[in-house]
């Protein structure tokens, strides 16, 4: 979709599971609360974790949420996929299960974002406090843009991938599916980021990544174990 604040407000549901217990989820639970809308239930498959929340209902494990289903108007609930990475493909395979079942991807924005109107973002995102979105860029599904994170213009951002706290990706950059750029790191512009690869955090990347792969340092060079 094609960003804006109101639309926003528009179309998230008013009530919303979370799928994801831990801290990812304490950042996106005020985000849905600004829209006046309401976390009804949290779901996570760790076992033995606290719940997040003392005024939430926790449940633990997709059967859980199977039996809870039942006793909802399920069409009228969203759902937010709070599991930040390297679990861009958990983000995307649980997108599809709960969208099956009727649940309603919401995508959470937070208000002190900087969104270009012509950029788009995907289904069941998120964008965080002081995130920029430049001109033209396009954003996935279940991609999380972190705190303070830069999309510069052209970027295309495909399906799970996330971009850290205080990362920058200049302009024209390509993420493939389930990448992830760590805090602080930077990638000039036109460089191709492979998919499920990894860029450590702080680093500067020059040239493109090929897909499964980890870089690190300044220049990033691929780090082997």
């Amino acid at each position: 979709m094609s960003f804006s604040l109101e639309s926003t407000a528009k179309e998230i549901p008013k009530d919303i599971i979370l799928y994801g217990g831990t801290g990812q989820s304490k950042v996106v639970k005020p985000i849905i609360e600004f829209y006046g809308s309401k976390v009804i239930a949290v779901f996570d498959d760790t076992v033995g974790l606290e719940p997040p929340f003392e005024d939430v209902d926790f449940f633990n494990g997709y059967d859980a949420l199977l039996e809870w289903k039942e006793k909802v108007d399920i069409e009228k609930v969203g759902f937010s996929i709070t599991i930040g990475n390297p679990h861009g493909s958990v983000r995307l395979r649980l997108h599809k299960k709960l969208t099956q079942l009727g649940l309603v991807p919401a995508t959470i924005i937070h208000p002190d974002s900087v969104i270009a109107t012509n950029c788009e973002i995907g289904s069941g995102s998120q964008v965080m406090a002081g995130a920029i979105i430049m001109p033209e860029a396009r954003v996935g599904k279940q991609c999380i843009v972190n705190t303070k994170a830069s999309i510069d213009h052209e970027c295309v951002i495909d399906d799970g991938c996330e971009i850290a706290p205080g990362a920058t990706l200049c302009g024209c950059v390509r993420m493939k599916r389930n990448s992830w750029v760590c805090a602080g790191a930077t990638v000039l512009p036109r460089v191709t980021i492979g998919e499920n690869s990894v860029v450590g955090a702080g680093a500067v990347v020059i040239n493109d990544v090929v897909d499964d792969s980890t870089v690190v340092g300044v220049p990033a060079n691929r780090y082997l174990e």
